[in-house]
């Protein structure tokens, strides 16, 4: 058995669309994203022009660590995620971060392709 780590402050490839920051670690077998969303970051915004798509199509699998973010779904179903919960948001969403906090996570199903083109 072995064990394989990286620190997200080395990240193996870093993505910046506005107000946006995603470090990506490449591990064996796995990817894992610390996204960094600043007050005033919205995906319609912010990530929608990077990706070209009406609603993020990607399948979040994640845990927040600090921040508060709202998704609304496009079946008009809303949550509000904080810190300590676990996640899974399906594609066809968007969503924003709320108040003056930045939002911090750790996304792992979707790390590989978030805001990228």
């Amino acid at each position: 058995m072995s064990v394989s780590s990286k620190s997200f402050d080395e990240p193996d490839e870093q993505r910046t669309p506005p107000k946006t920051t995603v470090d990506v670690v490449r591990l064996s077998g796995a990817t894992v994203a610390r996204t960094t969303f600043q007050p005033g970051w919205k995906w319609s915004e912010c990530v929608k022009p990077v990706v070209g798509t009406d609603s993020c199509q990607a399948r979040h699998v994640g845990t927040l660590v600090s921040g508060q973010m709202e998704v609304e779904h496009e079946d008009g179903s809303t949550a509000t995620l904080r810190p300590g919960v676990a996640y899974v948001i399906e594609p066809g969403h968007d969503a924003w971060v709320v108040g003056d906090e930045a939002v911090v996570g750790f996304e792992f199903e979707s790390a590989e392709t978030y805001a990228k083109a």
